[in-house]
Order: structure tokens, then C-alpha cells, then sequence
């Protein structure tokens, strides 16, 4: 039995996640803290736990793979899969202001349907399962997209309701027989 293992990583603090605001597909940079935190992230994780390092495009998740990377001496390689879900006309709004737009059921130009960020869910996990099958593959992405993965693989037991997930937060997953599941639940950041 062939196991893979994806360990999958929140990028570090932007402005924005400090405001509560939505960034989706916008190009929000890491703040200091986030680099930070990207940094306590690497120094508890172990180079010989991973055989790669996969990140986002986006600068807060690739910067965050990167800055783990180096300490690591390792190397990152880009999937575009693991890009944030986007919230279209809606990116910069504080989250209360996203609930009532989108409870009040208008269209939201731009918005990627839960239908489709479910497929592209499944399209990553079947990469990894193909492309990097019997490898430990550190993926660093955003908070709405690893959400969709910990809902697809729990049949929607994780994430609980209202339950945040950090900022360098980790979540582990086991690819086996055909089979996802989650073998290590973190929703607290890493290394603070």
C-alpha cells in the first residue's frame, strides 16, 4: 500500500486577515507578522518529514512557502490548484459585510461557486495522489481552499462551525487505497 502525505499549510498574517477582510484571489503581501510566523512555522517542522513544497501563486502563500523553504533547504514549486477561492466583487470586504451580501443571495460578479472550488479541491488532491504519489508534499494555500479540502475529506465534520482556522496553521492528510483522510486536525498556528 502506496501512502502519500500532504501536510497542508495557511499562509503567514496579511493586513487584511488583521481586519477581518476578504482577499480571496486579491495579491495581498505577508506583513511582518505573518513573515514571522511563517518563520516559527519552518523552525517546528522537520526536513526530513518532506519530500517537497508546493505553494500558491499568490504572494502571501508563495512568499510563506518560500521563507519555510529556506529553512528548511528545500525548494518550491507553484501549482495554481491552490489558489484562494475567489470572492469576486466581494474581495476587501470585512466579513460581516461578505455574510450579508452573500445571505441576501444577489449575484456577486467574480465569485468562484462552491461547485466549482469543490472541483478544483478534488483536481489538487487527485494531482497529489497521481503526481506525487508515496511523497510527504508540504502545500502552502489560503484558508477558504483548505477549508473546502478539510470539508471534502471529513464528509463536513471538520471545520466545526465558526471554527477559524489560523494563520501558519497545519492540517496532515493520508492518501491510501484510494482514500483521503485527515490524520492530524491543527487549526491552531504553528510554533507559537
Amino acid at each position: 500500500m502506496t501512502e502519500t502525505i500532504l501536510g497542508l499549510l495557511r499562509h503567514g498574517q496579511t493586513d487584511w486577515n488583521i481586519d477581518l477582510r476578504l482577499q480571496g484571489s486579491t495579491d495581498i503581501p505577508l506583513n511582518d507578522t505573518g513573515r514571522t510566523q511563517a518563520r516559527l512555522a519552518a523552525s517546528s517542522l522537520n526536513r526530513e518529514d518532506w519530500d517537497v513544497i508546493l505553494a500558491s501563486p499568490l504572494s502571501r502563500a508563495k512568499d510563506t512557502a518560500d521563507i519555510v523553504a529556506h529553512e528548511l533547504g528545500m525548494n518550491v514549486v507553484v501549482v495554481p490548484e491552490l489558489i484562494e477561492r475567489s470572492f469576486g466583487v466581494a474581495e476587501g470586504l470585512d466579513h460581516a459585510s461578505w455574510r450579508k451580501l452573500y445571505e441576501s443571495h444577489q449575484v456577486i460578479e467574480g465569485l468562484e461557486s462552491l461547485e466549482d472550488l469543490r472541483t478544483r479541491t478534488v483536481q489538487l488532491l487527485d494531482l497529489i495522489a497521481n503526481e506525487y504519489s508515496g511523497k510527504r508534499v508540504l502545500a502552502v494555500s489560503h484558508g477558504a481552499f483548505i477549508r473546502k479540502v478539510l470539508n471534502i475529506v471529513t464528509n463536513g465534520e471538520l471545520p466545526r462551525e465558526g471554527e477559524r482556522l489560523s494563520n501558519a496553521s497545519l492540517s496532515r492528510f493520508m492518501h491510501a487505497d484510494g482514500t483521503w483522510t485527515i490524520t492530524d486536525y491543527r487549526p491552531e498556528s504553528l510554533g507559537i
